[in-house]
This record gives C-alpha cells, structure tokens and sequence, in this order.
C-alpha cells in the first residue's frame, strides 16, 4: 500500500477513535459521600440538616423540611432507588426540576410516595404511591408492599416517553408533551403553574413532606 493510503487510513482510523461515543457509566449514590456531593437543598447549595445518611441510607428527619434536588440536570435518564416509609408517611421523586419556582412540585411532575394504608392520599387513586401525582393513576398492576418494607421505584424518561415502575413492574406511561397530557395538566392543580412540565432536562428531587422517609440505592444513568 503506498505511503500516503498508509498515512490516510491511520488518520482515519484516529479520527474515528475521537468521535467515537461511549456510553457514560451511571450515577451511582450508594455511599454517604456520594450522596452528601451528589445532592443539594433546593435553592441551596449546601446539603440540609434536615436529612441524614447513614451507611449509605438516606432518611427525612420528621417535622419541617427542604427537598433534595441533584447537583446535575437530567433530561434522558433512567433512575432507580428504593424507597420505604412510616405509618401515614408522603413524599416523591419529581423530575425535570427548576428553580424557578417557590417548590419543586410546582415545575417538576412527581412520582408518588405513599404509605397507601395509612394516608388520605391512598384513597384516590391518582394520588396513591406510584401515581403521576394529581394526572395518571396506576395500573391495576401495581404492587406495593407492606408499611416499613423497601419499594423499588425506577423511571424512564427517554426522547419524551416516560415510564414509572414499580417493584419490577410498568405501572404507567405517558409522553411528555403529548395532548392527553397537556390536557390532563390543564384540568389538574398546575393549570395555572407556568412552569410545570416546561422543560425535561431538570434536576431529579427527593421531597421532603415532613415525614420520615428512607432511600437507598440511587443510581441515575443517562441516556
């Protein structure tokens, strides 16, 4: 092969080599560090008293208190935790976070945390754990476990198409953007929020509703 080919390809081949694009490895906050530097008060930049982790479990403190939201913003993302919680305890995971606004209910939508049992918030459906909190009830799949045991919670959100499951099983499905959905918001508690649902890539929180609430396992991939 005469020089210059020899010359061509192996630039080519370097080329290729800078472009290539490998996939990223997940977030991955199993250990008290990671969460600590992975997480943030919302409209802090510290992390809040009102939380505490302990080998690798993070816990609401009961009474009043400021959610988590992560140092990064995620737009295609699969993430997965476990999750369990007091008699009566509420709290969620929100997604597509800003802040822009005095809460982050108000901007991100919420997958449901919910001692169903023992909650007025188990009673309807929409409103229950693994619900589209105020839009998309569950399926009649849905399997929670007794108060006091872990759940495991996983969300997909990709290119729009967002999926909830819960332990191990697709308990909804909605597309970000769709007119079902819109007209679901526009009929809901956020008709008049201006910033709810606006933008996907968002920080991933962790409510605080005053109760005591445990997560543990956190792992973000993007997509």
């Amino acid at each position: 092969m005469p020089i210059t080919r020899v010359i061509c390809f192996s630039f080519l081949l370097f080329i290729a080599g800078c472009v290539s694009h490998k996939p990223k490895a997940p977030l991955e906050f199993k250990c008290c560090n990671a969460i600590t530097n992975g997480f943030r008060g919302f409209h802090q930049q510290s992390f809040p008293t009102n939380w505490i982790c302990d080998n690798g479990i993070l816990r609401s403190v009961k009474g009043p208190g400021t959610d988590l939201i992560t140092r990064e913003k995620f737009k295609n993302f699969e993430l997965e935790l476990d999750w369990k919680v007091t008699r009566g305890a509420n709290s969620g995971v929100l997604y597509g976070v800003s802040e822009e606004t005095t809460d982050t209910y108000w901007s991100g939508p919420e997958m449901q945390i919910n001692d169903d049992p023992n909650h007025p918030d188990g009673r309807t459906p929409r409103f229950s754990a693994g619900a589209l909190y105020d839009l998309i009830a569950p399926n009649e799949a849905k399997k929670l476990f007794r108060t006091g045991e872990y759940n495991h919670l996983r969300i997909i959100s990709r290119k729009g198409h967002v999926e909830h499951w819960l332990n191990a099983v697709k308990i909804l499905e909605y597309d970000w953007d769709s007119r079902a959905t819109r007209e679901l918001i526009a009929k809901s508690k956020f008709a008049t929020a201006p910033h709810f649902m606006k933008d996907r890539n968002g920080y991933i929180a962790l409510q605080h509703h005053g109760d005591e609430v445990w997560f543990r396992n956190v792992r973000i991939n993007r997509l």
